[in-house]
């Protein structure tokens, strides 16, 4: 192969292939340019949400309703939806001044008591979801109904696994304070 350049005969020597590295590359470089230019103006043009994105706004929705079920059955003083509807059956359960609760039936007896005399809304922080699981650190807002008892916030994890195309809550964590403010809190004292 001889390469031809003014005043300049070459042969297959080193020099020779990279000046023809080199030509053969600009030769590339209109696709090049041509893709980085694509690439730019597929960055600045509004485009469909990423799968990722796609689904934890799906996820958001779906247990944001989960939410709304909990707080209707706590206003309803309703705690066999929130067991039977809200946790699976092998849930996990623990809480600060609360223990540890594993199962529907361990935690039946404490929400048949919570329910009686409080109200409450739950404020998503943090939300993460991959496939099939995925958690809410939320902040658990509590109102008694006793005038007379101040309300309290937990913050509060919460462990979700999607079966049969529905969200259930495997678990939860909780103690008293707020991830919206990022402090802890003392109990609240009783009335």
């Amino acid at each position: 192969m001889i390469l031809s350049f003014p005043r300049l005969r070459l042969r297959h020597t080193p020099l020779a292939a990279v000046l023809a590295l080199v030509a053969a590359s600009s030769a590339l470089l209109p696709a090049t340019v041509s893709r980085a230019a694509r690439d730019a103006q597929a960055a600045a043009s509004p485009a469909a949400p990423a799968p990722a994105d796609a689904a934890l706004a799906a996820f958001r929705r779906a247990i944001r309703a989960k939410y709304d079920l909990k707080e209707r059955a706590f206003a309803a003083h309703d705690a066999e939806t929130i067991v039977s509807r809200f946790y699976t059956r092998d849930v996990i359960s623990v809480g600060q001044g609360e223990g540890i609760y594993v199962g529907r039936d361990q935690i039946r007896p404490l929400y048949q008591d919570v329910v009686r005399s409080n109200k409450v809304r739950i404020e998503s922080v943090h939300t993460f979801v991959k496939g099939d699981a995925g958690w809410d650190w939320a902040d658990f807002h509590v109102t008694p109904d006793d005038p007379k008892a101040k309300p309290f916030t937990f913050a509060i994890l919460f462990l979700w696994t999607r079966i049969g195309g529905e969200w259930w809550c495997k678990g939860d964590y909780f103690t008293y304070g707020s991830f919206r403010t990022g402090k802890l809190a003392a109990p609240p004292a009783a009335p």
